[in-house]
């Protein structure tokens, strides 16, 4: 895997966990040299994870909206800023550069990434592994929500496979 992308957080989050697991998931990306490709922004999670693989010696590109380039405070400090026309625009473009996908904690915009992306998949747009990185437990109501749409045959069972949860930065660079 030469790239991966992390979906997470334009905030921080309550829980100083979330903040350590971007700071030594982007150090081990970094070590490794499995370049960041994410949202772009300079605050949160976001900003955290990109600071960490630029620190350790990594490459970082970032995607960003040209709309939220002033709300997200674009990071200027990556060796990469790509500057969409819109947020469909960020998602393909996230999906071209990326061998994987993580998602960290976030909100609803991290979710949105996230559901696109295993449709997509699940589509058949791309054959990209998709993991989620349950950092202490935060995924757990979502993975409870994923295994009650299986029981309830909204979605079937095969597609339970096409997210991988996590817990550790080994296995999120085992792709």
């Amino acid at each position: 895997m030469k790239s991966l992308c992390v979906y997470c957080g334009s905030k921080k989050g309550e829980n100083p966990a979330f903040a350590q697991t971007a700071e030594e998931l982007g150090a081990a990306m970094a070590q490794q040299s499995v370049e960041l490709i994410y949202g772009g922004g300079k605050v949160g999670i976001m900003g955290i994870i990109a600071d960490a693989v630029l620190k350790a010696g990594g490459h970082v590109q970032g995607v960003i909206p040209e709309s939220l380039l002033q709300r997200e405070v674009g990071h200027t400090g990556i060796q990469h800023l790509h500057v969409t026309e819109d947020m469909h625009t960020r998602k393909a473009l996230l999906e071209q550069l990326s061998d994987a996908f993580l998602v960290l904690p976030g909100g609803f915009g991290t979710l949105d990434e996230l559901f696109e992306i295993v449709t997509w998949r699940q589509l058949g747009f791309h054959s990209k592994p998709i993991m989620i990185f349950n950092a202490e437990g935060y995924f757990d109501p979502l993975i409870a929500f994923i295994n009650n749409s299986i029981q309830n045959k909204f979605v079937v069972e095969e597609n339970r496979d096409l997210i991988k949860v996590i817990h550790s930065i080994d296995e999120a660079l085992q792709f």
